[in-house]
């Protein structure tokens, strides 16, 4: 995992020397990296794309910037991707007893579903797509409640165990939702 982003997660000089922090994060990794299951999912979809909205397959998802980031695009891969449970669980243990380490844990665990998302991305490329940015319910004006509509669009619940609380958070908390623009060629 990487080490300078799990710091930066910490909001901690790069150049650290605290040998006790770094042994902490390498221990952190060590137990991430053994009890996660990530898994993903994702569909490439035609869209439209308007001056505020994005619309795909049936759904319009509402949000300017959303539509800015996509313009020029016909076809968007939306995804879900979680480390599963496990890692709730380690965090819940944690913040019960070690808080330290629950929170040196928290960095390592956001560290490492990025690299998933960023695992998937590098599928895409391999495959000729050249993508824009990705982008997530909850962020700028896209509304968090958006992923009710990639739940239904990806079956996320049934395929990969992902679930929606009544405020649209996910379980695990350790998930991503994204929809990412294809460029044309």
């Amino acid at each position: 995992m990487n080490r300078q982003e799990i710091l930066r997660y910490l909001r901690t000089s790069s150049k650290t020397d605290d040998e006790r922090l770094l042994a902490l994060i390498d221990e952190c990794c060590s137990e991430v990296n053994a009890c996660v299951k990530p898994r993903t999912l994702h569909r490439i979809f035609d869209c439209v794309v308007t001056d505020d909205n994005l619309m795909v397959d049936g759904f319009v998802f509402k949000s300017r910037r959303l539509a800015d980031t996509l313009r020029g695009c016909n076809k968007v891969c939306i995804f879900g991707a979680t480390l599963g449970t496990e890692c709730d669980r380690l965090l819940r243990t944690y913040s019960a007893s070690n808080i330290s380490k629950s929170v040196v844990l928290q960095a390592c665990l956001a560290s490492k579903i990025e690299e998933v998302c960023d695992g998937l991305e590098d599928i895409l490329k391999k495959q000729g797509m050249k993508l824009k940015m990705r982008y997530s319910p909850g962020y700028f004006d896209l509304d968090i409640k958006e992923n009710t509509k990639i739940f239904e669009m990806l079956e996320l619940t049934k395929r990969i165990g992902l679930t929606l609380t009544d405020t649209c958070q996910m379980v695990p908390t350790k998930s991503v939702t994204a929809i990412i623009g294809i460029e044309n060629d």
